[in-house]
C-alpha cells in the first residue's frame, strides 16, 4: 500500500470514534497551545520594555548613592558642574518622596513627590500639558510650586485648569503651575503619571528628604555613553574614596536585565508546557496499545493475505502521528485565539505571535506522536498471523 492509502486509512480510523480521539490529543493540544500562548505574551512582554526603554532615549544612566552619611553625599552644585564635561549632555538629580498627602479643598490621596530640577521633564522626554514645568529660579529661589501628572491632575481636577490652584503637600502649601501629559514609568519604577513634581531644594527643607539617593545622566550620544558613565564612575569614586557605596546602570543593561528575566521566566513556563506534550504522547501510546489489542485479528487477516511487517508498522505509527498532528493544529489554533483575544482581556499585556515557535511547537508534537506511537507499531508488526486469527 502506498503512503496516501495509509494516510487515508488512519484519518477514517480516526474519525470512527471522535472522543476517544479526542481525548487521546488532548495532551497534545494542551501543550502546543500554552507554548504559542507562553511564547507570545513573552514576546510581547519583551517588546513593551524595549519600546518603553525607547521611549526615553538609548543614552540615559542612573545613579543610585547607597550609603549613608556625609562621606556618601552628594553636593547638587558639583554634581551641576559635571554639565560641562563634553561626555555628559544633562544631569537630573532627584529626592523622592514616597506617600506623601497631597490635599486639594475636601480631597485627599497619597502620591509620590519627586524633587528634581529644570533638566528632568525633557530627559525623560516627557511633555507638558499646560502651564511650565521647573525652572531654574524655582530651584535657586525655593519656590513652592508643584507640576502634577496627568493621573494626579485627573483625580483632583477632572477637566478643569488647575493652574494657579494651591494644594496641600505633607501640611506644606504649593501653587500648581504645570500638568504633564500621559507617561508612565521612568527608569527606576518611578510614574511620572501618578507623581507631583517641585524643586529640588524645595523638597529637600520642607520634607527633610537629607541627601540626594538618584540621579539622572544624559549622553550626548549613544556612543559617548560608556565614556559618561566612566566618568561618572571616577567622579564617584573619588568622591565616596570607594566603589561600592553607589550603583550605575545605563539603559541598555537595564534593558537587557528585564528583557533577560523576563525570557527566564517565560522559558521556565514553557518548559512546563512541553511536559503536556510528553503527557500527551503517553496518552497516545497507551490508547495505540489498546487499538493494537482490539485490532489484532485485522492485523492477522492482513499479514495472512500478504501485508508485509513494514506495512503494518507504518500504518499504526502513521495513526499515531495524525492523532498527534491533527492535536498539533488544534493546539496551533487554540492558542493563537488566545494569544489574540489575550489583549482585549487584559488591555496592558501586548502580545506577538512567532511563526518560528508555533512551527516547532507543531513539529515537536509530529516527532511527540512518531516517538510514543512507534511501541505499539512495533508491536503490531511483530504479531504472528496464526496467533492474530486466533484471537477473538
Amino acid at each position: 500500500m502506498n503512503p496516501l492509502e495509509l494516510l487515508y486509512m488512519a484519518l477514517r480510523t480516526v474519525t470512527a470514534n471522535p472522543m476517544r480521539t479526542v481525548l487521546t490529543m488532548l495532551g497534545v493540544i494542551i501543550g502546543v497551545s500554552s507554548v504559542v500562548t507562553l511564547v507570545a505574551i513573552g514576546q510581547g512582554a519583551s517588546a513593551q520594555i524595549e519600546k518603553q526603554y525607547e521611549s526615553l532615549g538609548t543614552n540615559l544612566i542612573v545613579v543610585n548613592t547607597l550609603g549613608n552619611g556625609r562621606a556618601t553625599q552628594l553636593d547638587y552644585d558639583e554634581l551641576m558642574s559635571l554639565e560641562q564635561l563634553p561626555e555628559i549632555e544633562t544631569i537630573a538629580p532627584t529626592m523622592v518622596k514616597s506617600n506623601s498627602n497631597i490635599k486639594y479643598d475636601r480631597i485627599q490621596e497619597k502620591y509620590t513627590v519627586v524633587g528634581t530640577n529644570d533638566r528632568y521633564l525633557p530627559l525623560m522626554k516627557g511633555e507638558l500639558a499646560s502651564g511650565r514645568f521647573i525652572l531654574e529660579a524655582d530651584m535657586e529661589f525655593r519656590n513652592p510650586v508643584a507640576v502634577l501628572g496627568s493621573t494626579v491632575a485627573q483625580y483632583y481636577f477632572g477637566t478643569l485648569d488647575p493652574i494657579g490652584e494651591d494644594v496641600n503637600i505633607d501640611g506644606i502649601v504649593f501653587t500648581i503651575v504645570g500638568t504633564l501629559k500621559t507617561k508612565g514609568s521612568n527608569m527606576s519604577g518611578v510614574s511620572l503619571d501618578n507623581s507631583v513634581f517641585v524643586p529640588l531644594e524645595t523638597a529637600r527643607r520642607a520634607f527633610k528628604l537629607g541627601n540626594i539617593r538618584t540621579t539622572y545622566l544624559e549622553a550626548p550620544t549613544k556612543e559617548e555613553l560608556s565614556a559618561a558613565q566612566n566618568t561618572m564612575k571616577q567622579y564617584l569614586s573619588y568622591k565616596f574614596k570607594s566603589e561600592t557605596g553607589f550603583q550605575l546602570v545605563n539603559q541598555d543593561e537595564l534593558m537587557n536585565a528585564r528583557v533577560a528575566a523576563s525570557s527566564t521566566l517565560n522559558n521556565q513556563l514553557i518548559s512546563v508546557a512541553c511536559i503536556s506534550l510528553l503527557v500527551g504522547g503517553i496518552g497516545i501510546m497507551n490508547i495505540m496499545l489498546v487499538t493494537v489489542s482490539e485490532r489484532t485479528r485485522e492485523i492477522g487477516i492482513r499479514k495472512s493475505i500478504g501485508a508485509k511487517r513494514r506495512n503494518i508498522l507504518l500504518q499504526f505509527l502513521i495513526e499515531a502521528t495524525v492523532i498527534s498532528g491533527l492535536g498539533g493544529i488544534i493546539g496551533l489554533l487554540l492558542g493563537s485565539g488566545i494569544a489574540i483575544a489575550w489583549p482585549m482581556i487584559n488591555p496592558k499585556q501586548t502580545t506577538q505571535l512567532s511563526f518560528e515557535v508555533s512551527l516547532y511547537a507543531f513539529l515537536f508534537s509530529v516527532a511527540v506522536g512518531i516517538i510514543f506511537g512507534l511501541y505499539p507499531a512495533n508491536k503490531a508488526s511483530k504479531l504472528r498471523p496464526i496467533d492474530a486469527l486466533r484471537t477473538d
